[in-house]
């Protein structure tokens, strides 16, 4: 799938490393060019196949986007979940927006990641035990 070079992908890649720098949170970050059904729905499913519950902490996060149908949404697992307000996610979907507007996905996703970074840090602080859970690549699908 050629959505993102390999200097935009190692640019996202960063962007997850630094933002779980801070925290014991996990982020993924999960493309494909099409999605038929809600994206929140299409982003649970990806959650589940990518193993995002299996965290010791439960505190994984997942930006999905569906580029083509300009859609995306953002999940965290049950962990997060109970801790943070409902509007939780409300400003890196914004701030995510201001840059999709314009066709610059890159930017989006790594001004998501700083924020999601930002956010997790408060509720979820690095453990000084802690170990990378998840892969930082971007997880590439093809809708099945």
């Amino acid at each position: 799938m050629a959505i993102f070079n390999e200097e935009e992908q190692l640019r996202i890649r960063k962007a997850i490393e630094d933002a779980e720098r801070n925290t014991s949170g996990q982020i993924r970050i999960c493309i494909e060019k099409t999605c038929s059904e809600d994206p929140l729905d299409r982003a649970a499913r990806y959650f589940h196949q990518l193993d995002m519950h299996k965290t010791r902490l439960r505190n994984g996060v997942l930006i999905y986007l569906a580029t083509v149908d300009r859609k995306f949404a953002i999940i965290g697992d049950r962990g997060l979940n109970k801790l943070v307000p409902e509007n939780f996610w409300d400003d890196v979907k914004e701030k995510m927006l201001n840059h999709f507007r314009y066709g610059e996905l890159v930017e989006g996703i790594v001004a998501g990641l700083e924020i999601s970074g930002e956010h997790l840090q408060k509720f979820f602080p690095h453990q000084s035990d802690g170990k990378n859970e998840l892969p930082d690549d971007i997880a590439f699908m093809d809708g099945k």
